[in-house]
């Protein structure tokens, strides 16, 4: 099964929210088992039915949950970025997922092997707290975007998604093709480029030869649904508490690249 590659320059593991939200005991514990990664342009993170051997943690990349039909067709599910982790099969018990995990933004991030996690994990410390709130985060995203493929329009759907890819990646361009965001949004080509033309007659995004860039998200939240903003606000809810209990309590660590 493809892999995300081991590295050795990657961003500081506090650049992923849930590490840096780590007590500083917790984090010593754990960052010797904490292996830097790139996570290259369509690799499989994992893959249906086939078990987890690890968790990761993006700092500059973004993952795509996602589920293809028998006939090819396919969904994305969920976006994870550096506001948390693929692969909470491997402490919720099931071991395997009916869906893939595939890098649609290039980058770097942090895996974690599957044994070190559930060590962690089965400590209940504050790891096990995170975990379990961001995992209530991700299935508000699934279930909301579940309701926007079949409520909302493309334009509205595309905005959304341009709003959080934006929200989990560094500053600058992103790089995709049409053909790659008709997939995940699960619609053809052609009406990807007719919402993208739209929106950049509007003046919030720039379009060119697979490079995105938003130019005013402001404006591009006008044109979006309302699931942007509850998965963006029930995220906050969920792990801003703890994370500014943890920086309250201790100076942060590693937060230098």
């Amino acid at each position: 099964m493809p892999h995300a590659t081991p590295t050795t320059s990657a961003p500081a593991p506090s650049q992923n929210h849930l590490i840096a939200a780590l007590p500083e005991r917790e984090f010593a514990r754990l960052s010797g088992a904490l292996e830097p990664v790139s996570m290259m342009l369509g690799e499989v993170l994992y893959e249906p039915g086939v078990q987890l051997r690890h968790a990761y943690f993006p700092t500059t990349a973004v993952a795509s949950l996602h589920y293809v039909t028998r006939s090819g067709a396919s969904a994305e599910l969920a976006g994870v970025g550096r506001e948390g982790m693929v692969g909470i099969a491997l402490f919720m018990g099931g071991d395997t997922m009916p869906s893939s995990a595939v890098v649609q933004t290039a980058g770097q991030g942090y895996r974690l092997d599957r044994r070190a996690l559930l060590q962690a994990f089965e400590s209940e410390g504050e790891l096990r707290r995170l975990l379990l709130r961001y995992t209530q985060a991700l299935i508000t995203q699934i279930s909301q975007t579940s309701a926007c493929y079949r409520h909302h329009s493309i334009e509205q759907q595309l905005s959304r998604w341009l709003l959080a890819t934006v929200d989990r990646s560094p500053p600058g361009e992103l790089v995709m093709t049409q053909e790659l965001v008709a997939s995940l949004l699960g619609v053809r080509r052609e009406s990807i480029t007719q919402a993208a033309g739209a929106l950049q007659e509007l003046g919030y995004i720039r379009y060119r030869r697979g490079h995105i860039s938003v130019l005013d998200p402001l404006g591009l939240q006008t044109s979006a649904c309302e699931c942007y903003g509850v998965v963006k606000t029930e995220l906050q809810r969920l792990l801003t508490e703890t994370l500014l209990r943890q920086d309250e309590a201790q100076p942060a660590h590693a937060t230098s690249a």
